[in-house]
């Protein structure tokens, strides 16, 4: 069955209907005296995310400056924070060689998660595809004022990740019923262009980032065993310790030896909207990183994402 949405409106209320194969669904919000305009009351009331086929679509974007114009008791349930704002205009942004920028505000806001997996095996070779997922986390999984470095230097542009939200912890599940956890990040990202400028629509940048452990050194298993804290191995299997020739540990080494892994992941941005006259850009970006290893326990899967992406742009001081 088509799933589809119809928005309600009247001067009362906002009433948002999802209807799809598991039935209707309604969300409906009252208006008062102290609403400050309809537009803002609409994004409020469906500024959650609406499923429709599969795919998760904002019910309205705003631009920064109306982003910026709401108060915190406006935003605060509606979602919006957890969403990045929208650029409208198709200009461009000239770049200097030479000179340094610097980006901020960068915001990244993943749209579709998809995991790799083993479906089927042929001449005795496994066949690997990226399956869809559902989304476990709330509203945490965005990306937001992410900074750093912007130069242009051998013929193209490159931009330094040097601050802010950029990573994010997040949980997806499997058709299977599988879940898989994994930090969505940016971190130390270095991503550069083949052209030096201007960003206009149609410039591309990309680059590799790095991957923190999931879990801190801090943590302890259900067994009680850590990194820098908790036991070497779990109580009740001390005699493993004193196997036959010492390998009596080998079947649990990877349980009992927790470690920090820092992996890498790819990501690539591509620019669809440019507003010069406020420095802003924005568009959309594909990123490819590994999944949670459990503290080196399990072997990380690959997860894809692929969402929508806005950055301000500024001449460094």
């Amino acid at each position: 069955m088509r799933t589809f949405q119809l928005i309600a409106l009247t001067c009362a209320t906002v009433t948002a209907f999802s209807f799809g194969p598991s039935g209707a669904r309604r969300q409906t919000v009252q208006m008062n005296a102290e609403t400050p305009s309809f537009k803002k009351v609409l994004a409020t009331a469906v500024a959650g995310i609406f499923t429709i086929g599969g795919f998760n679509l904002p019910a309205q974007a705003l631009t920064k400056s109306e982003v910026n114009s709401l108060s915190y008791e406006q935003v605060k349930g509606s979602g919006l924070a957890n969403r990045c704002p929208e650029v409208i205009g198709e200009q461009s942004i000239s770049l200097s060689s030479g000179k340094k920028y610097k980006i901020t505000d960068l915001c990244l806001e993943p749209k579709s998660w998809q995991v790799e997996e083993e479906i089927t095996v042929k001449k005795g070779e496994p066949v690997k595809e990226f399956v869809n997922t559902k989304l476990m986390t709330r509203q945490t999984y965005s990306l937001d004022g992410v900074s750093g470095t912007l130069e242009v230097k051998d013929g193209g542009a490159v931009f330094t990740e040097e601050d802010g939200i950029d990573y994010a912890a997040t949980t997806v599940q499997l058709p299977g019923g599988e879940r898989v956890p994994f930090l969505f990040s940016v971190k130390d990202l270095v991503a550069k262009s083949t052209s030096a400028g201007p960003i206009k629509p149609g410039f591309d940048f990309g680059g590799s980032f790095t991957v923190p452990s999931y879990r801190t050194g801090l943590f302890l298993d259900p067994k009680g065993r850590g990194t820098t804290t908790g036991y070497d191995f779990a109580g009740a299997l001390a005699g493993l310790q004193t196997g036959a020739i010492g390998k009596g540990d080998e079947e649990l080494f990877k349980e009992n030896n927790k470690k920090f892994d820092v992996l890498s992941g790819d990501i690539e941005f591509a620019v669809n909207r440019v507003n010069a006259d406020e420095g802003e850009f924005g568009g959309v970006f594909v990123s490819t990183q590994p999944s949670d290893t459990d503290m080196g326990a399990k072997t990380p899967k690959k997860v894809l994402l692929k969402g929508i992406f806005y950055g301000h742009v500024e001449a460094a001081q």
